[in-house]
């Protein structure tokens, strides 16, 4: 038994006959290399042929979640799909904005911001949520207070991805809080605040995308068409907004098996 299991895995580093002395023992450290790979041999034949895991049933038992991903997006309503006329001038007026964020990024990066703007930092998730959407959207709090039309509370309302802001983030940045947003979205409804800052940052993602970029903006694409497919009241501006999500991703950003097909 022992030579049919050396057939069939040879031993890398053989050990010849040597001279081991008498009191030999393979439980203390060993101090020679002859000792040493004796000492692994012994070790490896009280190695049982078979070893059986010990699985506790009752584990088994338990409701277990498996999360299926499809490769593609969902069809669009019926009646709702864009035309591919429609697609292409979403992506020629996204090329154009693209080129004017790159153009003046270094004027509206030496800008200052007002004094109530504190962009969080790049990591901090629940920092960018409530720093885009707001306050209120966050807390999911739908009234305002008689004060509150004196003005646009800015930390109440979320601020817009202004030039000033959106031109001082790098790439990292830029895909972090897309991140961020994303994992928002991925519970919750779409809404015009998110929308802009969706939009925003796409404009700000440079090309070739690195790999967590192409996953975040597939991973986006996805789940507006799961939004769509269950709009109830079949909101014609909400579903355009949708719809231009994934135009912007399958069309400019190549993900071409993700994009609507025309109506």
């Amino acid at each position: 038994m022992e030579s049919a299991v050396e057939e069939l895995m040879p031993r890398l580093l053989p050990v010849g006959d040597c001279d081991l002395p008498e009191d030999f023992d393979p439980t203390v450290p060993p101090r020679t290399p002859q000792e040493y790979l004796r000492r692994v041999q012994l070790e490896a034949a009280q190695c049982p042929d078979v070893v059986v895991a010990q699985i506790d049933p009752k584990k088994l038992r338990k409701k277990q979640t498996v999360s299926v991903s499809i490769s593609g997006c969902q069809p669009a309503p019926e009646g709702y799909s864009p035309s591919l006329k429609w697609q292409q001038q979403q992506v020629a007026n996204f090329s154009a904005v693209r080129q004017n964020v790159n153009k003046h990024r270094n004027h509206w990066r030496s800008q200052h911001l007002d004094s109530n703007v504190t962009m969080p930092k790049s990591e901090d998730e629940e920092g960018w949520k409530k720093f885009c959407l707001g306050e209120r959207l966050y807390s999911e709090i739908d009234t305002f207070s008689d004060n509150e039309n004196l003005g646009i509370d800015y930390i109440k309302m979320g601020f817009p991805p202004l030039l000033s802001i959106v031109s001082r983030m790098n790439q990292a940045t830029v895909t972090s809080v897309l991140e961020h947003l994303i994992n928002w979205f991925g519970e919750k409804k779409f809404t015009p605040e998110l929308g802009r800052w969706l939009y925003a940052l796409l404009a700000c993602l440079e090309k070739p995308l690195l790999p967590e970029a192409h996953s975040l903006i597939r991973q986006l694409a996805r789940r507006c068409s799961e939004v769509r497919i269950l709009e109830e009241n079949r909101n014609e501006e909400q579903i355009s907004a949708l719809n231009l999500m994934i135009c912007l991703v399958s069309r400019y950003f190549d993900q071409h098996d993700l994009a609507d097909e025309p109506s």
